[in-house]
Formats: structure tokens, sequence, C-alpha cells
């Protein structure tokens, strides 16, 4: 079995391929797109890191491949949806590289309390300006922790070896999970005010994009210092250099930009307050060595014994019955992700209920597709079939399966309940043909839709007008209703809706929703 290797991987990870029986090595560190193309044709796996692109045109030339693996985390150079279209798995190592990270944004926090980059600088030139830079000790200051998922965590348990305060902002942790850490759990503007420094660990989702954009850097402790080891895009650049400006933030450390490279003109690479890394997170021995060597020892359990690990996109289980559960595996993501964009904080416990003709499949691959559904839009892209379970222990959240054989309403039922701090909510889905999948109930209401595209879920106060004015402000903004579905329990009671459009709909229609005084709330979900 020929596993192909493109790109630089250490002597470790080669050498489990080599002592493998029946594995064939090609390694081929730096090859050609066209070579790349001839060589891919009879090859079984393709192993790569970050320097090939695995587009479309690569996985069409290799009717032969069965798995990619990706030594480390990213997945931006492989299109993912031709893996998915031609039955590709496709593996990643997410634990490879947390250690080094999460040192990354110690050393980076240090050196920038110390000034350590342009003192070094300035002393080389031959300059002796002891007095110049003055930095300040990290010793009883406090931390602000934007995320504490795998990295964030091991951030704050170093911070606190350190002696410092830790606060920490995840509003999708429960409270006491965070407590346990050692941190104080807070909202998001006392973070920001009570912060001598703050170290991002989210991913980049429509909830993070710019997190600190000008208004929220107004609102930090005067003299903040920010460290970005996470990804770009969460913070505004150019307001940033603006804040560094007036002083009201000392100065930040990044080894992360909106553009990569960022540009010339970018303000902060002229800025001595700023400190820049070119992507050094996880740039150590240790971490290029672990990441080649699990991809490797994942690849051959593949092809030796059938044995998943990491899987982006499929759960651990043979192909057979594979394909007589992805229509329901299908359906419990969607619900997962419809939950997660509903809103929900301090999440605690989620309860997963299947009856009827569900049952009649393993649950475990159900459910892990649900909690990926669940988890993908507050973790990130990294989230898989795989680790979802993992990262819901992480966060502390108690996950619960139910099931029973009989359904009263419907042949099939999936039901996902959640809880969390904010108080309890529901969504059920049931299969109605192999690729017939609608939402049938959310919460106590009865409703009909299809979890695809952009869904308003609208709760209001069941008065006339209000559909009207849905109408007419969807009217205006040149927003067409493909289907609308709408329930209440009792005549002027509470009602919802759940309203399909063709488009996304813009914050500012959205808002225009919310100030109707019968409308409750409006949340739009991307599916």
């Amino acid at each position: 079995m020929k596993v192909l290797v493109s790109d630089i991987f250490s002597a470790e990870g080669l050498a489990v391929f080599e002592e493998a029986a029946g594995i064939e090595l090609d390694y081929r560190p730096g090859i050609s797109s066209e070579e790349l193309l001839q060589a891919v044709q009879n090859a079984e796996a393709l192993v790569v890191r970050g320097g090939t692109q695995i587009t479309a045109e690569v996985l069409d030339a290799a009717p032969c491949l069965r798995v990619v693996g990706r030594a480390g985390i990213g997945i931006e150079n492989l299109d993912l949806e031709t893996a998915n279209r031609k039955g590709v798995i496709v593996m990643n190592t997410p634990f490879g590289s947390t250690t080094t990270a999460a040192e990354h944004s110690i050393a980076m926090l240090m050196a920038l309390s110390r000034q350590i980059p342009e003192a070094n600088r300035s002393t080389k030139e031959g300059h002796w300006e002891n007095q110049r830079f003055l930095g300040v000790e990290i010793n009883g200051k406090t931390l602000g922790v934007v995320g504490a998922g795998k990295i964030g965590s091991l951030v704050i348990e170093q911070a606190l070896g350190l002696k410092m305060r830790v606060i920490v902002y995840d509003p999708y942790l429960a409270e006491d999970v965070i407590t346990k850490k050692g941190a104080e759990a807070v909202d998001f503007d006392t973070l920001l005010r009570r912060s001598d420094f703050i170290s991002l660990h989210v991913p980049l989702t429509a909830e993070t994009v710019n997190l600190f954009d000008e208004e929220a850097l107004a609102r930090v402790k005067p003299g903040c210092r920010i460290i970005n080891c996470a990804v770009g895009g969460l913070i505004d650049e150019t307001a940033l250099a603006a804040a560094i400006e007036k002083k009201q933030v000392a100065g930040a450390a990044l080894d992360a930009f909106a553009n990569e490279p960022p540009k010339a003109d970018n303000p902060l690479l002229a800025m001595e307050q700023v400190i820049c890394t070119p992507h050094l997170r996880t740039a150590t021995v240790d971490a290029q060595i672990n990441v080649t060597v699990q991809v490797a020892r994942q690849i051959v359990d593949f092809l030796q014994k059938g044995i998943v690990a990491n899987a982006l996109n499929m759960p651990s289980i043979n192909a057979e019955r594979l394909s007589e559960i992805r229509p329901y595996l299908d359906l419990a993501e969607r619900l997962g992700k419809f939950q997660a964009q509903r809103g929900i904080k301090g999440l605690q416990q989620i309860t997963i209920e299947y009856s009827g003709g569900v049952t009649e499949h393993p649950s475990r691959p159900l459910t892990n597709a649900l909690l990926k559904g669940l988890l993908e839009p507050i973790v990130g892209p990294s989230v898989n079939h795989v680790n979802a379970p993992h990262l819901a222990r992480e966060r502390g959240i108690q996950v619960v399966e139910r099931s029973c054989d009989m359904s009263l309403e419907f042949a099939n039922l999936i039901r996902l309940t959640v809880v969390g701090s904010d108080g309890e909510s529901s969504v059920s889905g049931s299969l109605f043909g192999d690729q017939d999948y609608r939402i049938v109930r959310v919460d106590d209401h009865h409703v009909e839709a299809v979890p695809d595209g952009h869904i308003l879920v609208m709760h209001n106060q069941d008065c006339p007008g209000v559909i009207g004015f849905i109408g007419q402000v969807f009217g205006e903004s040149g927003i067409n209703i493909a289907m609308m579905g709408l329930s209440r329990r009792k005549i002027q009671g509470r009602a919802i809706s759940l309203i399909t459009v063709d488009s996304k709909i813009p914050e500012e229609v959205l808002q225009r929703l919310r100030s109707n005084p019968h409308i409750i709330s409006a949340v739009q979900v991307n599916l």
C-alpha cells in the first residue's frame, strides 16, 4: 500500500512508515504540482503538512486514494468538500502541538512585559539603554484569558504557576468548570476592565471576528497588553494601532494576522510596542516530531487494521453501516448546529433522545455527529466526529443519551435538549425519506422546517400585524421568504416562527425586526 508524503517530515515520522508491514513509502518533499498529479495516481494514502495544496484536481487524479493525513490542525490547504464527495477520509492531529502553542503565548507575554525584542535590537546596534526599556512585573498582575479550551487551559495553568491572577471569559463553559481550573469566570466587559494582560484562545467564528474592535479596545484597562497566538481576524488591527498610539493599550504580541503574511503598510509592523512572529506557536522541534509521528501511526492503523482516528469527515464505523445511517448523521449534525446558533450560555448538560426507527442503528456515531454540530460554532472547525465527545468532557459538559424503540408521533425522532446557565431549550428532528429530514419541534412548539440554508427563529407575542411587519421589512430589504412555519400554544399567547429565506439576513435587518415591541427575539441560524 503506497503512502505518498509530499512535505518535509521528521525522521521519526518516516520511520513509522518504513517499519510498517505492507507499506511502501514514497517520500517526495517539495514535489511540484505537476509531479504530484502523477505521483498520487496509485497512492492509497497522501500525507501532508501545510506546503501541499490538495485541490479537487489532485483528488480527481487519485482513484486509489483512501485517506489523507494532515500533520497538524489546519486543513486550509485541503478541499474537504471534494474529499467528502469522493469518499476520502481526512485525518489531522488536533492535540500534537497543544503544549507548544500554550508555551508560545506565555513566552510572548513575558517578552512583551520586558520589551525584550527591542532591547535586544538596541544592544546589538551598540547602545546601552537600560533606562529606556523599563518593563513591568507579571507577578501579581491579572491575566484575562479569552477562551478556556485545551490551549487556553494550559495557559491558565502556566500563568498561575507564575503567580498571576487569572480571569476567564468563555460563555460556553459553566462557571464551576472555570473555577476548577483555578481561575475566575467573568463576563467580557469585566475582563476588559480588569486585565493587565489579555491572551486570546478562541477560533475565528461569526461571533469572534473583530472581537477586539475599536469599541472593545476603548474599554480595556489603560496600559493593558494584548497577546494573540490563536488566529488572525480576532482583532481589528487598525483599531489596535490607534489604541497603542493613544497609550490606551501599552503593547501587543501577535503570532497571527488577518492577512498573512501581513502587508508592508500594516501600521503594527512599524511599532516598537508590538512584537510580531510568523506563526511560531507550533514551531518547536518537539511539536514537529509529535504531529508527524502521530499522523503516521494513524495512517498505518487505518491501512493495516481499518481503524479511523481523528477523522474530520466521518465517524468511527464500518463502510456498510455508514451508508445506512448517513441521513441520520446529517440530521443529527444539523440539529446540533441549529441549537448552538440559537445561543447557549454556560452549557452544562446535553440530553439526546432517540426513538422509533433510528434506534435500530448504533447511537454513538449519531451522538458524535450531533456533538460536532453543537460544538463547531463554539469551538471552531477543529472539532470533528472523533474529538467532539472529548471536547465536551473537557468543558465539563454532561452528555446523557436515552433510547426508546417506540415513537408515538413519528416513525423516528431525534430530540436534543440543552441546559445552560440561562435555562433549557430543545429541538427535535425526524427523517421522512432518505434525504427528507425536518425540524418538527422547537421547545414545546410543533413546527415544520427543512434544516438547510438561512433560517430566522423568531419568538413573538401572538397578535395581529407581526407577520405583516416581517413581510414588509423583508420586502424592503430585498430578502425573499422560501418557507415559513408558525406555531402557537394558545390565542394571544407566545408564538414561534421558523422562516427560511434565500439569503443571509444582514444584522441591521435583524435589529429592525427586534425593534418591534411584539417580537421577543429574532435569531438567525445558518445551516
